[in-house]
């Protein structure tokens, strides 16, 4: 009773506000990628589950909006925990976030309090334990008393991972807002509470303007500019001292070291990682550096061609499953080559010298347990993303793929060019 009571002053405060009530119909402009074919395409044509990029730690961000759920009776919330599973178990085994958009949740299309405590219970720990960050924005009080109606049931640990946020631009502060695919619906919500509050909060302090690039500047600057001083070979040596760890590349490291080790890069000073004992942290620090790119290092040219890899096979003629699966791999890696070949040529020698160590990687996975499929998990979204920013779920698997053959078909995709005054393998 007290949970329908504090939903009706949310619904009559939001009115009250002038917000729009929310769409009811699947999001216009939404992922025009989903398949019909997709084996959850009844929930997933809502966008109400979408990738959003990355955090500030290099996690990969899973955000949910509650905006985008339709009437109770237009959604089968059973499905709808199974489409949530199916979309984490691609992240489960690396840490990852998840942000929530609370704005849009009603009496119409919320679910059952009963749902929500069997959906806490079916996430058992494989997915709560690589949870590092789960962000609820815009909360309640209808989120206020569930919190304390399910506190008793949720352990300390992962109570420490939850944070609320009153305002989108509190995002900024842990991953990169503009990546995320935030609903105009939260966007509208998140202005007219910040028109609310307008006169009671301090004026926002100016930004200054941004500096230019140090002239050692390795992070956020292009390939041109930063190559010449060879920083992927010190990480990649860093790298080979951790071969056989379990998990490489799948764990973050703390915000704070990362940055002060960028800085060290940026200023040209350098850099042993041996002084900080921790795997993770070089690891991190080649991610960031492939992030933080102006241009994704496969650039920007090649996407459209990237997301029609795992369709080109059904223009093959009727064949034998075995001899059809020879012939699909061995046309997807002859793309991949053609994709490579046309690259920059900085771009082309990171690219080969980086696909070389992973390679070397995956050849350790019986102790690492990082094969070429793990590591495109890892690595793919690093490569490759939209020239719009933010990546939709459906642009995953054809970006892991061609990961994963770049890693694993490194010799014949890489044997046909070398580059001038780099002894590259």
């Amino acid at each position: 009773m007290f949970v329908v009571l504090e939903l009706q002053k949310d619904e009559a405060e939001d009115a009250k506000m002038g917000v729009r009530k929310t769409s009811l119909t699947p999001v216009a402009g939404g992922d025009p990628e989903i398949s019909l074919n997709h084996p959850y395409y009844d929930v997933a044509r809502h966008c109400i589950i979408q990738l959003a990029g990355d955090d500030n730690s290099g996690r990969k961000v899973i955000t949910f909006s509650c905006c985008r759920m339709p009437p109770s009776h237009q959604l089968n919330h059973s499905r709808l925990l199974e489409y949530l599973k199916y979309t984490l178990d691609q992240y489960v085994e690396n840490d990852y976030t998840v942000v929530y958009f609370h704005y849009g949740l009603n009496s119409r299309n919320k679910p059952s309090l009963s749902w929500l405590q069997s959906a806490y219970k079916e996430f058992d720990r494989k997915y709560k334990k690589n949870l590092k960050a789960l962000y609820i924005v815009h909360p309640t009080n209808f989120i206020k008393i569930l919190w304390k109606i399910f506190k008793p049931l949720i352990s300390h640990k992962f109570g420490k991972k939850v944070t609320s946020l009153n305002y989108l631009s509190e995002l900024s502060e842990h991953l990169k807002y503009d990546l995320l695919i935030v609903p105009q619906e939260v966007i509208r919500h998140d202005e007219n509470l910040q028109g609310k509050q307008k006169g009671r909060l301090p004026p926002a302090a100016k930004r200054p303007p941004p500096r230019p690039p140090l002239p050692t500047q390795q992070f956020g600057v292009s390939l041109q500019y930063s190559f010449q001083r060879e920083h992927l070979h010190c990480f990649v040596f860093v790298f080979l001292t951790g071969l056989r760890i379990e998990g490489l590349f799948r764990r973050s490291a703390s915000i704070q070291t990362v940055k002060e080790i960028q800085k060290l890069y940026n200023q040209g000073k350098p850099v042993n990682f041996d002084d900080y004992g921790d795997i993770n942290i070089p690891a991190v620090i080649l991610k960031t550096f492939l992030r933080e790119l102006p241009q994704p290092l496969l650039t920007f040219e090649p996407y459209d061609q990237i997301l029609e890899i795992t369709s080109e096979a059904n223009v093959l003629p009727p064949l034998s499953l075995e001899l059809s699966a020879c012939v699909e791999s061995s046309l997807r890696v002859i793309r991949c080559k053609q994709i490579v070949q046309g690259l920059p040529e900085h771009n082309y020698a990171v690219l080969k010298y980086l696909m070389c160590f992973l390679h070397m990687v995956s050849q350790e996975s019986i102790f690492n347990k990082m094969t070429g499929s793990n590591l495109a998990c890892v690595f793919g979204l690093n490569l490759i993303w939209s020239p719009q920013g933010a990546a939709s779920l459906s642009a995953l698997v054809p970006i892991n793929l061609i990961t994963e053959l770049l890693i694993d078909f490194y010799s014949k995709i890489f044997s046909s060019r070398t580059v001038s005054g780099e002894a590259l393998p």
